[in-house]
């Protein structure tokens, strides 16, 4: 027996000692089975299971007796027998079939996705008796993963013979890496079935009442029509306003009590810093607009311009005036870093009006940049930069106006949505609601068509944390979404990534429903990451969309 047959029947392992599930097998051949072991059979498909870079020399063993290597490579998050024809249409096309599997954090279908995790996903598919190793993939695609293994042959299923379904150029990328090492692509014909369709219809992965609510939004409205209007969405001119804020986030270890004072003492550990505030916004919204302007303010003491500029996308174009006397505003949050609880805040900031001359500059950066945009985005924190007259210029020129006033610890009373006139969006939060209204246990649904009539806004979108939005349409009524979001690890920012994605929605016409559904989807995505570390991505979202509404 050849060294790629024993690899392949698990009977030689490279390394004399392999760990599998909790117990330890010492030497090439050993036959000894702990008690907790399942069977023979199982414990020789785990063998199929390696690091990526093991199988780089065993598939060389058997690239040198001629043997033909093919490669598979998806996310198996569902097995079914759709996979199985797949595998085995794959097996026949060669001799030694290896199977890559996407890792969880760059499984991309979803908040709610995988299912299951990565090391159960490659588990399931090591018993197969088509499969010959299983691994679990170091990068979001296979290209490179291709170069690694060099296969002759690298195979997808029938699904991707669409080339429109390729919305990243993934697949085309993974082509050309194969053929680089001179391999070839196919797609396979046979049965095909969708984990993401068999986990929503009879797994799903959302608390029933979502379900039950998706249910009914899949019924109405499609994938196709809200990825079309997201694909409208790119011609839009968005012009943002409103504050830039860094947020500085301090990693400390909690050393206790001061012997001497009634304090926490903290060690330093280390420190990010995000662009945030109407940087943050101007960036959600870039990924999904082509051209995005952003006005706002730096202080002339410790203006940090360079870094902000460093952290805008490319396609936003950044004009701001000086604020003299003032710092840029910084917002650092003191972490312990062990659970990352925040321990407490400080800002950095003079949150005095405009001067007069200050004003007039920017109230003439703004009358230029409204008479080319198509969207004002107003990103409002109440620090200072969007003065009276700065308000009245924006709601009386601007061809859309979206609105959020932001209520936080700096501006708490002084600052609500009562400050603007008229908008055509608002987006609040609750609790902003509330305090515009003195409202603090009134029904919300009054409260909502009061702001509505006075500013004559004809559609208002109120955030509620984990209970999701409620929006309301002066034609079409109340309409409720239910969070969709399964994993949060900071709330900060959440509410910037929904107002800066359901602006330009509310512009195109979406419906209440359609508007709630994409906000909702926005702040999934951004509460999975500390604070603005990313921003909102369009795949992301538009593969979030698929699979929640197959």
């Amino acid at each position: 027996m050849t060294p790629g047959e024993a690899h392949r029947f698990g009977i030689l392992s490279r390394s004399p000692k392999l760990r599998l599930n909790g117990f330890i097998i010492l030497g090439a051949q050993s036959t000894f089975l702990h008690p907790g072991s399942r069977n023979l059979s199982h414990l020789l498909a785990l063998e199929k299971i390696h690091p990526l870079d093991e199988l780089v020399p065993i598939l060389q063993d058997f690239r040198e007796e001629g043997k033909v290597i093919v490669h598979c490579h998806g996310v198996f998050d569902l097995l079914h027998v759709g996979h199985i024809r797949h595998l085995e249409e794959a097996k026949s096309l060669g001799d030694v079939l290896v199977v890559t599997v996407t890792p969880d954090h760059y499984v991309n279908k979803g908040p709610h996705r995988p299912a299951f995790q990565q090391e159960l996903r490659v588990e399931g598919l090591a018993p197969l008796s088509v499969v010959d190793f299983v691994a679990v993939n170091y990068w979001p695609t296979a290209e490179y993963t291709i170069k690694l293994l060099q296969p002759d042959v690298y195979v997808k299923g029938p699904d991707y013979r669409d080339g429109r379904l390729d919305l990243t150029g993934a697949l085309k990328r993974e082509q050309a890496a194969v053929e680089s090492v001179g391999g070839r692509l196919v797609t396979t014909y046979d049965v095909q079935f969708s984990s993401t369709q068999l986990l929503n219809r009879y797994l799903p992965l959302v608390p029933s009442h979502v379900h039950s609510w998706l249910e009914r939004f899949r019924a109405r409205h499609t994938a196709e029509e809200l990825i079309g209007y997201l694909d409208n969405m790119r011609s839009l001119r968005i012009l943002v306003v409103g504050e830039a804020i860094l947020d500085e986030y301090v990693y400390c270890h909690a050393l206790g009590k001061s012997s001497k004072e009634p304090i926490l003492a903290m060690q330093f550990h280390s420190k990010e810093v995000h662009a945030g505030g109407s940087v943050a916004v101007a960036n959600h919204v870039a990924d999904f607009c082509e051209h995005v302007d952003l006005v706002t303010y730096v202080g002339t003491i410790k203006p940090q311009e360079n870094l902000i500029r460093q952290r805008l996308k490319s396609n936003v174009s950044l004009s701001v005036i000086y604020k003299t006397g003032s710092p840029t505003i910084v917002k650092r949050r003191f972490i312990e870093s062990y659970q990352f609880a925040k321990v407490f805040e400080m800002y950095e900031m003079n949150d005095a009006l405009l001067t007069e001359r200050e004003e007039q500059e920017c109230g003439d950066l703004l009358d230029e940049k409204i008479g080319n945009c198509d969207v004002v985005i107003v990103s409002d924190f109440g620090h200072g930069l969007m003065t009276p007259r700065l308000i009245n210029l924006v709601v009386q020129r601007a061809p859309f106006v979206a609105v959020n006033t932001q209520a936080n610890a700096g501006n708490m009373g002084f600052h609500t949505i009562s400050k603007y006139p008229k908008a055509d969006y608002v987006c609040i939060h609750e609790g902003e609601l509330r305090l515009d209204q003195r409202g603090r246990h009134d029904p919300i649904r009054p409260m909502m068509i009061s702001l509505a009539d006075r500013m004559r806004c004809p559609t208002i979108l109120v955030t509620r944390g984990k209970e999701g939005t409620i929006s309301y349409h002066r034609e079409g009524g109340f309409v409720e979404s239910p969070s969709l979001a399964t994993k949060v690890v900071d709330r900060v920012g959440a509410g910037d990534a929904v107002l800066s994605l359901t602006s330009p929605c509310a512009a195109l016409g979406m419906s209440p429903e359609m508007i709630g559904f994409i906000g909702n989807l926005a702040g999934a995505q951004a509460v999975m990451c500390v604070g603005n570390r990313d921003s909102l991505d369009r795949l992301s979202l538009i593969r979030s969309i698929e699979s929640l509404l197959k």
